[in-house]
């Protein structure tokens, strides 16, 4: 058993929770969009072909904010496409997938699937193939009233009130060569700076997210930061990180610890921004937007595009299939998010539906969660008030990937109005249970409200559309609060949330 300590204190506080930490992504990528969120000739289809299946599994997961549409469609998009009578929209050879986009989805579309998902859409153009008019355009057609052609346009569309889009991504990940329009930071940099400028002559209270790296591992990573920020500081309110994890080789170990690098991807982009701020003499803080960051099996040949003469609509790419350690290493990542607060303000999982998602279909067919949606829902959902600063006093070991890691990781959430407090943990051994004790001396009054692990002594198990259910939380029998103190035992491999709140 593997004796560990947490101390919580209210007095130790990050930040406020962040709603939009618990964002979302839908790209037109594979099934993500069709037979994915929109799928007409599904016996749910609502007047617009949106699966209300989806839609309600999209509510549960408790999504906050949804990035739309790309991601590396977006670099070649041209959004006139979409919007109009859907039967006059062209179709178009999406290179970065290297499909045909139908255009059946478009921006208007989507706003009214966001309202009915109950999520905040945010919005990126296109500065791959494209430039600072095309985007000042998009806005013009979301969020300016009327009175010009593009907002009345918009209106003959079918919407008369603007969407009021406040998130707006200039472009995506321009560090990578893979992409179409790919570009110097310094390029990058200048094009941004132009684009925000201009974007907010027409809309000033908009928040602006500037690409940042693509990983850590990017030969470029901080230095692109440096470059982008310096050239863009003034118009950009964050800026963008994107980071992926897979278990390779079986280095289980290693991958158990992938929120070692997400700490380390944060806090190396925060040091950057406050660093360019001091140069440049600024009053205010540019924050990160951690728009991509999942587990994704790159090398799986299910993630590889097709090639040749065939450009099919809507292929099966980057449906990886989930297993119990894939959503524990969700979990922690997680908590890394909430654990830097301070300096992250949004983020996305991506993606929503299918590519690699948490949110499986068949086309025409049933719904089910994957394994990843489990802990994604219950921080969404738990997580309340503000983060406290958590004492964690653990064992740690050795990985080949990240050097010495704790084995048990955890943040803590407080709602001061209600008391209610939640503990979000990971064991991260492969082999012993952790005999958890948490110091709540300073929280006095507290009971347990629930207790739920994710975990299973086969660690590779999936959900599967006949299935979906004995891969869930479980309730922690073990969990049990006594003389300021609570105390569980966590499996091997496993993710805990601990719910506690104020006597009655």
């Amino acid at each position: 058993m593997i004796p560990v300590r947490l101390t919580l204190d209210p007095a130790f506080r990050v930040a406020p929770v962040r709603r939009r930490t618990f964002g979302s992504f839908v790209e037109h990528l594979g099934r993500c969009v069709y037979t994915g969120i929109h799928d007409p000739e599904h016996p749910t289809a609502d007047q617009d072909g949106f699966r209300k299946d989806v839609l309600e599994l999209t509510r549960e997961l408790g999504v906050s904010t949804v990035r739309y549409p790309g991601g590396n469609f977006v670099s070649g998009y041209r959004w006139e496409d979409g919007v109009g009578p859907v039967e006059q929209r062209p179709r178009r050879l999406d290179l970065a997938w290297h499909s045909t986009e139908p255009n059946t989805v478009g921006v208007d579309e989507f706003m009214r699937w966001a309202e009915r998902a109950q999520v905040e859409p945010m919005m990126a153009v296109n500065l791959g193939t494209r430039g600072v008019q095309e985007a000042v355009d998009l806005l013009e057609y979301c969020n300016v009233p009327g009175g010009t052609a593009l907002s009345d346009l918009r209106r003959a569309n079918g919407a008369p009130d603007p969407y009021r889009v406040r998130m707006w991504c200039l472009g995506n990940e321009m560090d990578g060569p893979w992409q179409t329009g790919h570009k110097t930071a310094y390029e990058y940099g200048r094009l941004a700076a132009e684009t925000g400028r201009a974007m907010r002559m027409v809309d000033p209270g908009i928040e602006l997210v500037a690409c940042g790296s693509s990983s850590s591992v990017m030969e470029t990573f901080g230095e692109w930061e440096r470059i982008v920020l310096t050239e863009a500081y003034d118009q950009v309110d964050y800026i963008s990180a994107h980071a992926y994890y897979w278990e390779e080789e079986g280095d289980l170990g290693s991958f158990l610890a992938s929120a070692v690098d997400m700490d380390h991807f944060v806090e190396s982009v925060t040091a950057t921004a406050d660093a360019v701020r001091a140069a440049q003499r600024r009053s205010k803080r540019v924050h990160i937007s951690f728009d991509e960051w999942n587990v994704w099996y790159q090398k799986r040949a299910e993630s590889r595009p097709p090639r040749g003469d065939d450009w099919p609509v809507a292929p099966v790419l980057l449906e990886d299939r989930y297993n119990v350690a894939d959503a524990v290493v969700v979990g922690n990542l997680l908590i890394s998010l909430l654990r830097h607060s301070d300096r992250v303000h949004a983020a996305s999982l991506a993606q929503l539906v299918n590519v690699i998602a948490p949110i499986m279909t068949e086309p025409g067919g049933r719904v089910w969660k994957q394994t990843i949606f489990h802990p994604f829902a219950a921080a969404a959902r738990w997580a309340r008030g503000d983060v406290l600063q958590v004492a964690v006093e653990s064992p740690t070991y050795e990985t080949a990937r990240y050097g010495d890691a704790a084995l048990v990781d955890a943040v803590a959430t407080r709602d001061e109005e209600t008391g209610d407090v939640a503990v979000f943990v990971v064991n991260r051994s492969t082999g012993a249970p952790a005999a958890l004790d948490v110091d709540l001396r300073a929280l006095p009054g507290l009971r347990l409200v629930e207790a739920s692990t994710l975990a299973n002594p086969d660690h590779t198990w999936s959900a599967t559309a006949d299935d979906d259910t004995s891969v869930a939380p479980r309730a922690n029998a073990t969990a049990r609060v006594a003389d300021g103190r609570l105390s569980a035992e966590l499996p091997p491999v496993s993710w805990t949330v601990l719910r506690l709140g104020p006597v009655a």
